[in-house]
Parts: structure tokens; C-alpha cells; sequence
């Protein structure tokens, strides 16, 4: 077997001026431009992904990645991929809640946060966490929709159109929230104290019963 491979190499250096050397340079680019080729797989050709589905383009598929780097030569397009990049994920991340949204969380909760805030100092959150007690609230209640990209202000004033009643603490809870969050006034301990009552005001037009229990 190994002389006829011998005799079959030398018949076929006798073709190349040059002998073996030449045929070896010549093996060597042959096997390289076919690696090259297989590595940057031209657009033009069959993907080994596509068979069976259909050819389709790039900008069809959603949610391509990009960064890929192509290149043509006359007819023939290429395209270039990182072998070891990672695919990222094309599913679309839930947009980061505002600062003066309502956030889908009960209003118990809220309350709570609230009150944890407020023992710690922190008495700006705790006016934006009690604005939103009372509106998350009315939400639970049905007195208004909680619409998606509205401000707490924004629904307080809806919900004080809906329900006349809570009006007025409703707008004056949304007052101080307002000069503390948009007019960057300091906030203290008396505001927290401030939304606290409001916040009973609230409950107490919702739930008059509950109330009078308390009291």
C-alpha cells in the first residue's frame, strides 16, 4: 500500500514543475482556502442551519445579532462570525418602573415599606411609598384602573374625580409628594406624619366601619 502511494505521489509531482516541493505548497494553500472558505460560509450557499427550512435572510429573522462583518467579492458575499462569542438573548427585558409609578405590589405592602422608611430616615421614600399605599388601595378596591405609565399624582387626581370624597386628602398627599419629589424640597418627619393622616382619611371614606372599630 505504501509504494503504490509512493508511485502515485511521484506520478503526480512529475505534472508540477518543481517535483514534491511544489506539490506540497500547492496541497497546503488548496487545503488552507477550502478551511477559509468553510470558516467564513458564504451567504450564496445553502446554510447548514437552513437545510430543510428554506433559505432565509438576516434581516427577516428577528431579533438578529449584530456585529457580524461581511464582506463581498464580485457575486460572492461572506459573512463572519465569532466562533466563540455568546448568543445573547434576544428576549425583551421589562422596562424599569419610574420613580413616580405605581408599582404592582399590594398596597399592605406598600404601607409596610412605608413605615420601615420612615423608621430609618428616609422620609422622601416614605412619602412616595405611602402616595402609593393610597393609590394602590383605591386600585384593589376598583375605585379607579391602574393605567400602565401614569405617575401616582396622575391617578390620585383620576381616582379623586371617581370618588369625590377622597378628594381632598387625596390632593393634598399628592401636594407634598409633588414639592418633595419634583420641587426637591427636603422631606421630614412632620410630612411622613402628614400622609400618615391623609392615608387614614382615605380608608376611612373607603371603609367608614373600619374606622369606628378603631376608634
Amino acid at each position: 500500500m505504501t509504494r503504490r502511494w509512493n508511485e502515485l505521489v511521484a506520478a503526480v509531482a512529475e505534472v508540477f514543475p518543481g517535483g514534491v516541493p511544489t506539490l506540497a505548497i500547492v496541497s497546503f494553500l488548496v487545503t488552507a482556502i477550502a478551511a477559509a472558505l468553510w470558516f467564513w460560509w458564504p451567504a450564496w450557499l445553502p446554510s447548514r442551519r437552513s437545510r430543510g427550512t428554506g433559505r432565509r435572510r438576516d434581516r427577516d429573522r428577528p431579533g438578529r445579532r449584530r456585529g457580524r462583518w461581511r464582506f463581498r467579492l464580485g457575486r460572492l458575499r461572506f459573512r463572519w462570525r465569532w466562533p466563540w462569542r455568546r448568543r445573547r438573548s434576544t428576549a425583551a427585558r421589562p422596562a424599569e418602573l419610574a420613580e413616580d409609578e405605581l408599582p404592582d405590589l399590594p398596597a399592605a405592602v406598600l404601607t409596610l415599606t412605608a413605615d420601615q422608611l420612615a423608621a430609618a430616615g428616609r422620609f422622601k421614600e416614605a412619602v412616595r411609598e405611602r402616595l402609593r399605599a393610597m393609590v394602590r388601595d383605591l386600585v384593589e378596591r376598583q375605585v379607579i384602573e391602574a393605567v400602565p405609565g401614569w405617575t401616582v399624582t396622575e391617578l390620585a387626581a383620576a381616582a379623586g374625580r371617581s370618588r369625590p370624597a377622597v378628594a381632598a386628602p387625596l390632593r393634598a398627599a399628592s401636594g407634598v409628594f409633588s414639592d418633595i419629589w419634583y420641587g426637591n424640597r427636603a422631606a421630614t418627619a412632620t410630612d411622613d406624619l402628614a400622609m400618615r393622616g391623609w392615608a387614614e382619611q382615605v380608608r376611612g371614606v373607603l371603609d367608614p366601619r373600619r374606622v369606628e372599630v378603631g376608634q
